[in-house]
């Protein structure tokens, strides 16, 4: 390819509003160009390392058994009514409606689709197990996107859906696509880490995310010292010892408090002690109307999936507003730890029944004796209170979030906090999905229908794209692995060697080397800095004064070499 006839250039202009390395890169290097928020263009240099990401997954897939198909953009909406996914996928669903006043969702996932086609079909045990995939193009109306290709509205994503008998089947499926994504992913030249997470609205009990360690990535985890435990923040567990176990339970005193105390920090101030001694209450609000107060010690954080999670709640909790607390009697920084009921009864939204106030005890709770707070007034609180003696809540669970320095859950190791990019997850969804899709079924040695045991499995193309950058660049420029550079070659012709410029380029071409020629009527300063940006491995370049042999050098190093064309092409292809 002549880069003269190339579309798209590069550019010197910095891209404002980004700090990311990724979407500088690829946007001055002429990769991809935005269109709208979160949707982009891939350039053809940009697609041919699309391209090149979709064939080694391609093969991985396809060497450990998968089948490849494709399914329509245009999911029939009544799929996802009947898993009730409408309202619960994390993300705005966009619809829209055909001229028959048919009603379709663009997919952002494909769980219903799957099971939709293969329940056309009537299977039986011995057609399990299966797994089939695709690449396509998936919609997700993010609130906000940013970072370039690391958070978008629309993508390309290699989805997989496993059909099995049972759960002991589909955990060989299970840990064989784990394999395979760490296949993957190191042929795409990185390092990643499986990390437990949290299955949110895909469903399902479990589920595993391949995490890029990267300093200003989204995902947020951790990591056993002895890295036995690796665990998302979302559902990341830890061992908590008692703080005061020495301490004798006082008696519960209700005692005067100036007025000023309203804070965390006013407690600390006029207790003189940390925080893991106070009492905290954090207040949060369902879709259906319910107020739930959690109680956890002070020094601790609630993570709202963990939350999520205990209450089978998911994605559907929102910070109270003061007008909740208005309802059960308080205001903010007076919730109490226990009593709060509803002032007036407030009707659930789509159920008839009166809204509750729900109570959640942290485990933390355990850790201390003689807790101060729990009964904030204007100018009162209590201290020496003690849980399980003055107050117990009807549900009690690990709801707290991690933090660097806690101990392993087995105690025996410290957790490190990393953070990273998700370029790739595994999901249990057991029968989720084919319990709720009518049927849904295959027919068992016995005769009998049973429901599909399933998993899915999913990488994210421009995301995995844009983390290759941010793990493989310098300050020049890109440097792409060799597995998937846009071209082997980037050749540079200086003015006045363009004949033997052409006789490289033939050379190369006819012995099977993909070759971007920089044959631009531009200055020597202005092609090299355009050949770093770009990061092709290879760089030759024909000048004058070398007559017929050219300088090789590859990108990742300062040295350079004068070879024979012929000792150019070996140490392309063989390093």
């Amino acid at each position: 390819m002549k880069y003269s006839q190339l579309f798209g250039k590069t550019s010197k202009t910095k891209i404002g509003g980004s700090d990311l390395i990724s979407h500088q890169y690829l946007t001055r290097g002429g990769f991809i160009a935005e269109s709208v928020a979160g949707r982009y263009f891939f350039l053809p240099l940009g697609w041919r390392v699309h391209e090149k990401i979709k064939a080694i997954i391609a093969e991985e897939m396809n060497a450990a058994g998968a089948q490849e198909m494709i399914t329509p953009v245009l999911h029939p909406l009544e799929l996802w009514q009947e898993t009730n996914r409408t309202n619960t996928t994390g993300f705005e669903l966009m619809q829209v409606t055909d001229r028959r006043g048919g009603k379709f969702a663009l997919g952002g996932t494909a769980e219903e689709m799957m099971v939709d086609v293969v329940r056309k079909f009537q299977h039986t045990y011995k057609d399990l197990p299966f797994n089939i995939y695709q690449f396509s193009t998936k919609f997700r109306d993010e609130a906000r996107a940013r970072g370039g290709l690391l958070r978008v509205r629309e993508f390309t994503m290699k989805d997989a859906y496993s059909f099995h008998p049972n759960e002991e089947n589909f955990k060989l499926e299970y840990q064989k696509m784990s394999e395979v994504y760490h296949r993957i992913f190191e042929r795409l030249g990185l390092k990643t880490l499986k990390v437990e997470a949290d299955n949110g609205y895909i469903g399902g009990e479990y589920c595993h995310e391949f995490q890029v360690v990267h300093p200003k990535g989204e995902g947020r985890f951790f990591v056993s010292e002895d890295n036995k435990y690796v665990s998302h923040e979302d559902i990341a567990t830890f061992q908590l010892k008692p703080i005061n176990p020495e301490e004798t339970p006082a008696k519960i005193e209700f005692i005067e408090q100036p007025k000023w105390v309203k804070t965390m920090e006013d407690n600390q101030k006029n207790y003189q002690k940390p925080a893991q001694f106070f009492l905290k209450n954090v207040v949060y609000r369902s879709e259906q109307g319910d107020i739930i107060i959690v109680t956890i010690r002070g020094d601790l954080e609630v993570n709202k999936i963990k939350l999520e999670r205990v209450l089978n709640l998911v994605g559907q909790l929102e910070e109270a507003t003061v007008e909740d607390l208005t309802a059960i009697g308080t205001q903010p920084g007076y919730v109490h730890s226990w009593g709060h009921k509803f002032v007036t009864p407030r009707k659930a939204a789509s159920e008839n029944r009166d809204c509750r106030v729900i109570y959640v005890a942290d485990y933390s709770l355990k850790t201390v004796t003689n807790f101060i707070g729990g009964q904030k007034e204007e100018t009162t609180d209590s201290i020496n209170v003690n849980y399980g003696r003055d107050f117990t809540h009807e549900i009690e669970a690990d709801v707290a979030l991690a933090q660097d320095g806690f101990l392993s859950p087995d105690g025996s190791s410290v957790l490190r906090e990393e953070r990273g990019i998700e370029v790739g997850n595994i999901f249990q969804l057991g029968y989720h999905y084919s319990n709720l899709m009518k049927n849904a079924t295959f027919i068992d040695s016995d005769g009998k229908a049973k429901p599909y045991y399933m998993g899915c499995y999913g990488i994210g193309l421009g995301r995995t794209m844009a983390t290759i950058v941010e793990k493989h660049h310098d300050d020049a420029g890109i440097i792409w692995p060799k597995t998937i550079a846009p071209f082997a070659v980037h050749l540079i012709s200086l003015n006045g060697a363009e004949e033997v410029a052409q006789e490289v380029y033939d050379y190369l071409i006819n012995n099977n080397v993909e070759v971007l020629w920089d044959d631009r009527s531009e200055s020597a300063g202005r092609k090299f800095a355009d050949a770093d940006l770009l990061g092709m491995p290879n760089r030759l370049v024909v000048s004058p004064r070398n007559e017929r042999r050219v300088e090789y050098k590859a990108r990742q190093s300062q040295e350079s070499v004068v070879l024979s064309k012929e000792e150019a092409l070996e140490k392309i292809v063989y390093g």
